[in-house]
């Protein structure tokens, strides 16, 4: 080094020119001379300032210089970049973050490292010749990996190695075979080994549910036996005695759910049974109606089996009801199935709950006929008839005033479960118009207004002497025939004054119901069964 400030013994000026004749003593020793005078005493400012701006130019250069080395030694981590191979090959690699804190004297050798790893590679059996590498600290990797998992276990054990820099991660992971079974096979044995470990549970979970069955079936014999004094519909009862045993069934089942770990999945069960009722009751919204219906109508009963109802216009005897419907057969002889929301919902007239029924039927009288004598000629009738009860007594009202009639409106009452409303009526109607016919009270017909257009020809005869005309009396109906209407009840034509209950049950019998269901009514004492 050239000492720019020491004290040389010709100043300033012999030391710089004593520095630059070394520098070119090698090449030209001639032209030292010749540039002395350029460094001679007599110009000793001018060259110490260019000596002074070469140094700081210098100083410059290197401040430079050490400012941009941090930034070139803090590469972002992980960040893959084209490094240098011994052997000339350019490979993509997985850059490790640098430690925070370098050790200038490491006490575990790149050997010592390169070894250590080896070994644990080796020993794992996962790599297929995996190759380590060490310069100073820093770890390479190289080698194929099956999957990007075992690439990133075996960084992180360089890693995790004592005295490592940093990791160049430089293994390539190896693409499946399209043809590669291997993950098929690993998952069938995964599949086979956790079905070997669930077993167990499999077993007692079955076992739970059998439990849980046998005792769902005790609690609903034993709560149908508790519940057949206190509650007299068959389907109430049975759905409560099953209600009670798929509720036992449910906790079974729950238990079965949480030992198996399946806990979310058993609240999930237990809080959606009353939404999956509700959406199953929403979309079937008739048949669970109907089912209710059947539940309420079997719980209140207002008729029973044999009864002659009338519902939605339709009336019959009940021959059964079941779940969905109610079944009745006509007076004509047909079966209806008629829904038992419609039968809860609709007006129902039950003629058998009470034995004694009212008829009634109107009849018209002349003008010049005595309301009086025609209602007590009807009443007589009717008091005379055996089939009419005297408690409650008959009525013979007038009802109205017609164009050429006194309407009568005659009400009488009749024993609906041994006589035929029907025939009774039909009875009183001959028998009424008979007597009638008898005492000389007319039954005229509706006055009607005809219009003759052409006219009609029309002859005058001669009048006899006092002003009397021809006046011929009505025949008179002959006395045996009068007598026959008047004695006899029931004609043969009638087929006697009997209710058809029994006939209605007879072809009931023979018929095929509509639903052969479980009968919800209770069956009249020493009927047959019906069709099940």
């Amino acid at each position: 080094m050239v000492n720019l400030y020491g004290d040389a013994p010709n100043g300033p000026a012999s030391v710089s020119y004593s520095a630059h004749c070394r520098s070119r003593l090698a090449s030209d020793p001639s032209k030292c001379s010749a540039e002395k005078h350029a460094f001679s005493p007599a110009r000793p400012g001018a060259s110490f300032a260019r000596v002074d701006k070469g140094v700081w130019r210098a100083l410059l250069l290197m401040a430079l210089w050490c400012a941009s080395m941090p930034a070139l030694a803090q590469e972002p981590a992980g960040q893959a970049v084209e490094a240098w191979d011994p052997a000339g090959d350019s490979v993509e690699e997985d850059l490790s973050p640098v430690v925070a804190q370098v050790s200038v004297t490491p006490i575990a050798h790149d050997e010592a490292i390169r070894t250590r790893l080896q070994r644990v590679l080796d020993a794992t059996g996962w790599f297929t010749a995996p190759r380590v590498k060490v310069r100073e600290g820093v770890v390479f990797l190289n080698g194929p990996a099956e999957t990007v998992e075992l690439k990133r276990w075996a960084g992180d054990l360089a890693r995790s190695t004592q005295d490592v820099v940093a990791v160049a991660n430089r293994m390539e992971v190896l693409e499946p075979s399209v043809w590669d079974f291997a993950p098929a096979w690993r998952g069938l044995r995964a599949l086979l080994r956790d079905m070997i470990h669930a077993l167990p549970v499999l077993f007692f979970g079955l076992g739970i549910l059998a439990l849980s069955a046998g005792a769902g079936v005790l609690v609903t014999r034993g709560a149908r036996v508790l519940l057949r004094r206190r509650v007299t519909a068959n389907l109430l009862r049975s759905v409560l005695a099953r209600g009670m045993g798929v509720l036992v069934f449910l906790v079974g089942f729950y238990i079965v759910l949480r030992v198996s770990g399946l806990t979310q999945l058993a609240l999930t069960v237990v809080g959606g049974t009353g939404l999956v009722g509700l959406a199953l009751g929403i979309a079937f919204r008739d048949i669970t109606e109907n089912f209710l219906a059947s539940s309420f109508l079997s719980g209140q009963r207002p008729f029973e089996t044999g009864d002659l109802v009338e519902v939605t216009g339709v009336m019959g005897f009940v021959q059964q009801l079941n779940l969905r419907t109610t079944i009745l057969m006509t007076l004509e002889g047909n079966l209806v199935q008629i829904p038992n929301a419609s039968v809860y919902k609709s007006n129902l007239h039950n003629f058998t709950t009470n034995a004694n029924r009212r008829a009634d039927f109107v009849v018209g009288i002349g003008y010049d006929d005595s309301i009086n004598e025609a209602q007590e000629i009807a009443r007589q009738v009717l008091a005379d008839h055996p089939a009419v009860l005297k408690d409650p007594e008959p009525w013979v009202l007038a009802d109205s005033l017609g164009r050429a009639t006194i309407n009568l409106r005659v009400y009488f009452w009749l024993n609906g479960r041994e006589h035929s409303w029907l025939k009774v009526r039909s009875s009183v109607i001959r028998l009424v118009k008979s007597a009638f016919q008898q005492r000389g009270i007319s039954m005229p017909d509706e006055a009607r207004e005809v219009i003759f257009p052409q006219g009609i020809p029309v002859t005058v005869l001669d009048q006899q002497p006092g002003g009397a005309h021809d006046v011929r009396p009505l025949k008179p109906a002959p006395a045996h025939a009068l007598r026959d209407e008047r004695d006899v009840p029931a004609t043969q034509a009638e087929g006697g004054l009997s209710s058809e209950a029994g006939v209605i049950k007879e072809q009931a019998r023979h018929a095929h119901l509509l639903n052969d269901g479980e009968n919800l009514l209770p069956l009249p004492a020493g009927a047959p069964p019906t069709h099940q």
